[in-house]
């Protein structure tokens, strides 16, 4: 017997799929909150004395670069192991072997 396929176009994987790369994105967004505050600690430890502005800036530039690398490695995970990506692939031979 073989096993259905599991990929993105099941609706009950999907949903599966979607609510495990919202949880790892759940802990992702912790996870950079924790390196913006330590971020901005160190950098306050360094100068000493620090503007407002200069923490903001720093804690958000630091903080949404870790969550959008987060997101975007998330993302690649969740196509590459759901078998969208072989899906893809097969498509685009299907469509070259039609233009042959």
């Amino acid at each position: 017997m073989a096993n259905p396929r599991r990929d993105l176009d099941d609706p009950e994987y999907a949903a599966f799929a979607w609510a495990r790369y919202r949880r790892v994105l759940k802990w992702m967004a912790l996870l950079s909150l924790a390196v913006a505050v330590a971020a901005v600690a160190v950098l306050w430890w360094w100068l000493d004395t620090m503007r407002l502005h200069l923490a903001i800036a720093t804690g958000l530039g630091v903080g949404l670069s870790v969550l959008m690398a987060a997101a975007l490695m998330g993302l690649m995970f969740l196509s590459s192991g759901s078998g969208h990506d072989e899906t893809v692939d097969r498509f685009n031979r299907d469509r070259e072997d039609d233009a042959s």
